[in-house]
């Protein structure tokens, strides 16, 4: 891989990664253009694992204020909790919030519980995720068009009256299942966190910052595991990785911007404008594979 080639797959990934319009199909196509690796999946795969570190930067960044705030309350109120004895008693949000515990420490526990599934599911999955399979071009076209369908339906019904502070297991849950269609390649994780809370009734700023901080954990893991299994199979020469630190920085710098961008957004639009956009691109995809002008995997 050259620096141009890692420069373009950075700007994808940093535009796609948080804007809910699948960062997966968008670099899979931007892999074709570039020509990395001659379409081998494995070395596709791991370098989509590494650009993303660079995402992941920028949320650790743009959210630092808020994982200090979770991270100091959650020590300091199960801290007490031991020190002192308090007794637990259940009447917070939805009447499961314990009254010991903050918002902040309980939006703590609220992100762990919705990355289970994400990661029990991962874990399960990884043969095939690193597989072909998952770069099949069938395969993300429909899932482009499937979560534009899902995500209008979250808009219509969605009552979209809460805040990140009126959060219980419920919308942990909703939102922690929804993002594990983000294995499936189409889908976009960020589309699908927030359709999960669009439906657990939360307000659409509310749901994609809970989204994104719900990312965070999975983009570690499976960016880390990438990395590490990259490094042992030697998937990537050194020189791919300076051109892939490149990229991430690249990345990280568009992600923060588009971070940014996507919460101003939401404070007084929909989600239209994407949904269109998934339909549209969707739709050329599948017209264009039934013309066989397209191969679904090469």
């Amino acid at each position: 891989m050259d620096i141009f080639s890692a420069i373009i797959l950075g700007i994808v990934q940093g535009l796609t990664e948080f804007i809910p319009v699948s960062s997966t199909a968008h670099l899979v196509f931007a892999s074709r253009w570039t020509n990395i690796y001659n379409g081998n999946p494995e070395q596709i795969t791991a370098t989509m694992a590494v650009i993303q570190l660079g995402t992941l930067l920028a949320a650790f960044v743009y959210f630092a204020g808020d994982i200090f705030g979770i991270s100091t309350a959650f020590i300091r109120d199960h801290w007490n909790l031991v020190t002192k004895k308090r007794r637990m008693r259940f009447s917070g949000t939805n009447g499961i919030r314990p009254l010991w515990m903050s918002d902040e420490s309980w939006l703590g526990w609220l992100i762990i519980i919705g990355s289970i599934p994400i990661g029990t599911l991962g874990l399960y999955f990884k043969p095939i995720i690193e597989g072909s399979a998952t770069k099949n071009l069938w395969v993300i076209a429909v899932m482009m068009i499937t979560i534009a369908v899902l995500l209008t339906f979250a808009e219509i019904v969605g009552s979209q009256r809460k805040e990140m502070k009126d959060f219980g297991l419920f919308d942990s849950l909703a939102v922690g299942f929804a993002q594990v269609l983000a294995l499936i390649p189409g889908a976009s994780r960020s589309g699908s966190t927030i359709m999960g809370g669009l439906l657990a009734g939360q307000k659409r700023e509310s749901a994609a910052r809970f989204s994104f901080l719900l990312m965070i954990p999975a983009i570690t893991a499976s960016g880390l595991l990438e990395l590490k299994e990259a490094i042992e199979k030697r998937l990537l020469s050194s020189d791919d990785f300076m051109a892939l630190a490149v990229g991430t920085i690249v990345a990280g710098i568009v992600g923060y911007l588009s971070i940014w961008f996507l919460l101003a957004f939401l404070k007084k639009r929909t989600t239209a404008v994407f949904i269109i956009y998934r339909i549209i691109v969707g739709v050329i995809i599948l017209i264009l594979l039934g013309k066989g002008v397209l191969n679904p995997l090469v």
